[in-house]
């Protein structure tokens, strides 16, 4: 089975893109499959619908890894959409097996959409640094990886879904351009408090939160993001 693995920050067009491959016959979709066990572990974490999402799903991430991400599915390929702070302190090893997709979002943009939910985000909400940590270590092992910067699929989202295609080795569709409203019923139980803007979407789009003025408060946590995302970006596939 053909495995694609997104690892992202949050609100970063990641649950379009997952709408984007699920749109595809050949495709099965999975939402986040880590986010209870991140929760769990970290109890210190206020997340809206938290005890939702830990009663959705299993905190064991030996269990989820075996039934989930190397489960079985009634289709060719599985697009798997994973948070890079949900990563947290598991074994990476797994992503060996799997095509990996990195996907990141100018950091000001990132952190002024995000802290409209979570008022005071830290490096870990957003997910850069390890993200980049995950990278690093994706090509240590010659895991299979490619980075794709948001931005440039709104710019032109059939030009770049091409290029990311062609890189994971399977056909672009130009199904995968549009959507119909509303939720999936592949949503995780936290999609009613994190997809309003996806779920009024039929397909990609900018955002107001691309132009939305930058929190003060976040000016210390965007210094230090931005060399992640820096680091990340020069490696970015271009189309």
């Amino acid at each position: 089975m053909n495995r694609l693995h997104l690892i992202s920050g949050p609100r970063n067009i990641s649950t379009a893109l997952m709408y984007s491959f699920g749109n595809r016959e050949d495709m099965s979709i999975v939402d986040e499959p880590f986010y209870a066990y991140y929760l769990h572990s970290h109890p210190d974490i206020d997340h809206p619908g938290r005890e939702e999402t830990l009663s959705s799903q299993s905190i064991n991430i030996a269990e989820v890894t075996e039934q989930v991400i190397f489960g079985d599915y009634p289709t060719p390929s599985v697009f798997l959409k994973n948070m890079a702070h949900h990563m947290d302190g598991i074994d990476w090893s797994y992503i060996k097996d799997l095509k990996n997709i990195f996907l990141i979002r100018n950091p000001k943009q990132l952190i002024a959409s995000f802290s409209q939910v979570i008022k005071m985000p830290t490096m870990l909400d957003i997910g850069l640094q390890l993200e980049w940590e995950i990278f690093q270590y994706a090509q240590s092992i010659g895991a299979s990886s490619i980075v794709v910067d948001s931005n440039d699929i709104l710019r032109n989202p059939k030009k770049m879904l091409g290029a990311i295609c062609e890189k994971l080795e399977i056909p672009f569709l130009d199904s995968m351009l549009e959507w119909e409203a509303g939720p999936r019923a592949e949503d995780g139980s936290w999609a009613k408090y994190w997809y309003a803007n996806v779920h009024k979407s039929t397909g990609f789009q900018k955002q107001a939160t691309s132009s939305r003025e930058f929190p003060a408060n976040c000016q210390p946590l965007l210094n230090e993001a931005q060399m992640y995302y820096n680091h990340l970006s020069a490696y970015a596939l271009k189309n």
